[in-house]
């Protein structure tokens, strides 16, 4: 019987390339049923394996006795879990080899049952091997040259190498909660979990510090209006206080960011399905851009993204200059991106011609370290996901 983690991995990694599926949603179908140790080893083995697949796929490539583009999706399905589970587990070889052939045999694909076999077994012997002699860098650590190439370009090679290790390596857990959980942490009202803790409930919700410290740093009162001007799925927006006008363009990112605002008990919330740019609404005392972007600051949450990433600084310039054209003079504005990336951070910002109203004092732990009146976060120095914050005078 194929192990129910390794069989649940097996469709998210089918689904994710040959489908196109994001894995996190993927993953929510293939693991329904399983008990929580099996869900959470489903997870680490089908992240991992998509977030891995180019060093997979070199491995493969030189294992194998045809090129990767020449085997059937689902053997090579199968084979990329077996990869992933021998080059970065403890799983025992044998199991591993004896569930590729299964795997391979019970999706229609019984002619492939040997070569799969052959294969999986020379991995078993050689691609651990293999993996620790590539030389440091984007094949070795699986992100695309350009990724790697702009974090160098940011941050030099050796920061480079941290961010990509790090975010190869699961994400923490943290819940933000109004009530004590877990391990408090150095953001208020985010606790540190471990795997199975709890379940998010009524008021409470999983975030990453990273996120939560962009909510806060907005500093909304109760009393004012507050504009929210790329809401969904919402777990910023219900940190807000005042009155708070969560604007969503897309019409089912908006239902689901009404069913949150609804689950968290956010009473202070109206979300209103339009483009902010076409918002006819004005005076607001503060606002919240947290605009689509590369999303090169939460790989380890979304190991699909890597693959599917795309800077986004015009479209982000533009968002942010319709809100504040919407923000009352003298306002703040807060601009936050969840990814590492010069072109859709700082450069965003100074392009706005917006003044910076320094956070730095505010949260020295996560000052930016080139540009002290931004905060920046980042998985390799501060274990959170990377978010780029800056807040702005309308």
């Amino acid at each position: 019987m194929i192990a129910p983690a390794r069989a649940a991995a097996f469709g998210v990694v089918r689904r994710v390339f040959e489908q196109g599926a994001y894995a996190d949603r993927a993953l929510v179908g293939a693991a329904a049923g399983l008990d929580a140790r099996d869900r959470g080893l489903a997870q680490r083995i089908s992240y991992g394996t998509v977030q891995r697949v180019r060093t997979i796929d070199h491995g493969i490539g030189a294992l194998a006795s045809r090129p990767v583009a020449d085997i059937d999706p689902p053997v090579l399905a199968a084979l990329r879990i077996a990869a992933y589970e021998l080059g970065w587990s403890e799983a025992p070889a044998y199991a591993v080899v004896d569930d590729t052939v299964e795997l391979v045999r019970g999706a229609g694909t019984r002619h492939a049952t040997g070569f799969a076999n052959a294969v999986a077994r020379r991995l078993a012997d050689g691609f651990r091997k293999l993996v620790e002699e590539l030389p440091p860098g984007p094949l070795a650590e699986s992100y695309p040259d350009w990724i790697y190439e702009l974090w160098v370009r940011d941050w030099g090679a050796e920061a480079a190498l941290e961010l990509m290790r790090a975010q190869n390596e699961p994400a923490e857990l943290v819940v933000r909660s109004p009530v004590p959980v877990g391990t408090p942490t150095d953001v208020p009202g985010a606790y540190l979990l471990e795997a199975g803790a709890i379940e998010p409930d009524t008021g409470r919700v999983w975030q990453s510090r990273g996120s939560q410290l962009a909510g806060l740093a907005l500093g909304s009162r109760d009393g004012e209006r507050i504009l929210d001007a790329c809401a969904a799925p919402g777990a910023k927006t219900t940190m807000l206080h005042g009155e708070v006008t969560a604007v969503e363009v897309h019409p089912g990112r908006a239902r689901e960011l009404a069913e949150n605002v609804e689950r968290l008990g956010a009473a202070n919330v109206r979300v209103v399905n339009a483009d902010v740019r076409e918002l006819d609404e004005s005076g607001f005392d503060r606002a919240l851009v947290d605009p689509p972007c590369s999303g090169l600051g939460v790989l380890a949450r979304r190991p699909d993204l890597r693959w599917r990433a795309k800077p986004l600084p015009e479209l982000q310039l533009e968002l942010l200059q319709a809100a504040a054209s919407r923000t009352r003079p003298g306002g703040l504005v807060l601009y936050s991106v969840c990814t590492l990336n010069a072109d859709e951070n700082e450069a965003v910002v100074d392009a706005s011609g917006l003044e910076p109203d320094s956070l730095g004092g505010e949260w020295p732990q996560f000052t930016h370290p080139k540009r002290p009146e931004f905060l920046l976060t980042t998985p390799h120095r501060h274990g959170t996901s990377g978010f780029f914050i800056a807040r702005l005078r309308a």
